[in-house]
């Protein structure tokens, strides 16, 4: 069984763009390896935003060496990037963005969202690439939530969503590069679920409303616990009814260095590529 490294607490919110007031629950600034490959979570809400003219967003910024994943809770996010991929999540679907050797992208509420206002929840996770495929083709994929296998737990105490990876003869449909297991759902209270993590294998649970015990550990609302990568296998516990989001993959034992939208292996590949963004190699905005 893994063994607990931190449990850590959600702490202020920021603002991202006007339109994501995001917490950031785990970094690898922070966490370095024992989190790889994720390298970041933000959570953005739940909050209520007013009708207005205005699309609230983060405008166009460049991305390379990793993805970004977008899971939609509440509200609807519209997406357009350089290659010219454009997408619209709503509640349940997951937007999977895989940067690679270029991109800008731009995130915006929905026109729709906008005008009859309402609350967003939403969470994006980043995820590192192995540094034979930072220089890749930028590749996009949105799942609806229809695309999504359930996992329903015994005695109907909830279920859980495959997003990536086989659990039980289901296989989630995003494509990843690393191996890997990305699934949220609900626990109701009362309600068990054993995550056949593997050995060596990174781990962690999110609790996005909720309490349980995770091997034994109290997690509460808000609450992000990273195991260690020794041992397998997580067994969940719900004292309440619990929404959470679990995340396990093969960790990228390489070099790790990021400055802002820029995760590569080493200083040389991060000055590439600002030098590349600033001639303009990922593409813009204006000609999609």
């Amino acid at each position: 069984m893994k063994k607990v490294l931190s449990i850590l607490s959600a702490p202020h919110s920021h603002w991202v763009g006007d339109g994501f007031p995001a917490k950031t629950l785990f970094s690898y600034q922070t966490h370095g390896k024992s989190i790889s490959p994720f390298l970041l979570l933000d959570y953005a809400g739940p909050m209520k935003f007013s009708p207005t003219k205005r699309l609230r967003g983060v405008g166009a910024h460049p991305h390379r060496g990793f993805e970004t994943v977008t899971l939609t809770y509440q509200g609807e996010l519209a997406h357009k990037d350089s290659t010219g991929e454009r997408g619209l999540i709503g509640p349940g679907d997951v937007q999977w963005m895989t940067a690679a050797n270029g991109i800008v992208h731009e995130e915006f509420h929905s026109p729709a969202f906008s005008k009859n206002g309402g609350i967003l929840e939403m969470m994006q996770l980043w995820v590192n690439l192995p540094s034979n495929h930072k220089l890749d083709k930028p590749r996009y994929q949105t799942i609806k939530a229809s695309q999504f296998p359930h996992i329903d737990l015994p005695d109907k105490r909830g279920y859980m969503r495959l997003i990536a990876g086989e659990i039980n003869g289901n296989k989630g449909p995003a494509m990843t590069y690393t191996p890997m297991l990305v699934m949220d759902g609900l626990i109701k209270a009362s309600g068990q679920f054993s995550v056949p993590t593997i050995e060596c294998w990174t781990a962690i649970v999110v609790i996005r409303n909720g309490q349980l015990r995770a091997n034994g550990r109290l997690l509460t609302t808000g609450q992000t616990v990273i195991f260690s990568q020794a041992g397998a296998d997580l067994d969940l516990e719900a004292l309440q009814d619990t929404e959470l989001l679990v995340l396990s993959a093969e960790p990228i034992n390489e070099p790790i260095v990021g400055y802002g939208p820029f995760v590569m292996n080493s200083e040389v590949e991060v000055k590439q590529a600002m030098a590349d963004f600033q001639a303009g190699k990922f593409g813009n905005l204006e000609h999609t």
